[in-house]
């Protein structure tokens, strides 16, 4: 065989050699592809659908208006009596038991608060606001302006600058005032003094706190004292229970 021809056919038989197989064509195609990135996050570390929907605790009122005080200090006892029976007319008036008061006058209780705890004590709320339908249902029970303010005119109390209070110890217990609370007669009067010191020390440190924070006493009530930076408009509002 003449050498051209045989160079023809050794190249011939180095063709299918030298091109790629089906695998190598593949792999060859793979390394022209542009690179993908995958990112692996931590699944749990993710919010989940019921955490994304979760609603946040926002306040239910108006806040330009209002504080409640158990949001504004959580350490402030809530024991209002009207949301109960234990009180001077026997029913319960208001549907739950939370402290709406003007956010100037909420945040003075909290500065009167924070100095008490400083001695081991803690404000006891009886009463903050009342609103003016509640007002209209005490007098309704018990009409005489020496117990109920007369819804026409309003208290103090209808305009959220007014608190019944007491002192409690760091285990909740009220101290000794010499009356319960909403006591009607001369033994609740600041001014009445044939009481035991203690119970006369007790008023005193209550009623001088609440003084230098902005409050007056009232001269029937040792529990009551309204607010006196600044005049509010009667209110009707009524907070909402859940």
């Amino acid at each position: 065989m003449p050498v051209q021809q045989k160079l023809f056919v050794a190249l011939l038989l180095l063709i299918p050699a030298c091109a790629p197989g089906p695998g190598k064509q593949a792999e060859h195609r793979h390394r022209q592809e542009p690179d993908t990135i995958i990112v692996a996050h931590d699944t749990a570390a993710l919010p989940t659908p019921a955490e994304k929907a979760a609603p946040l605790n926002l306040p239910d009122y108006d806040t330009s208006q209002w504080t409640d005080l158990a949001r504004l200090d959580p350490t402030i006892i809530i024991d209002m009596r009207y949301a109960t029976e234990n009180n001077f007319v026997g029913e319960k008036m208001y549907e739950c038991g939370r402290c709406f008061l003007r956010p100037e006058v909420a945040r003075a209780v909290a500065a009167a608060h924070r100095e008490f705890q400083q001695q081991g004590l803690s404000i006891k709320m009886l009463d903050c606001y009342r609103p003016r339908p509640v007002q209209w249902k005490l007098w309704e029970k018990v009409p005489d302006r020496r117990y109920v303010s007369d819804p026409r005119k309003g208290s103090m109390h209808n305009r959220g600058a007014a608190v019944d209070i007491t002192l409690a110890d760091s285990t909740g217990r009220q101290l000794d005032m010499g009356t319960s609370y909403d006591f009607f007669g001369p033994e609740a009067h600041p001014s009445y003094q044939n009481l035991p010191d203690a119970v006369l020390a007790n008023r005193a440190l209550l009623r001088e706190t609440m003084i230098r924070h902005g409050f007056r006493p009232t001269r029937t009530e040792w529990w009551h004292y309204s607010f006196r930076g600044k005049s509010y408009k009667l209110s009707d509002m009524l907070w909402k229970c859940y």
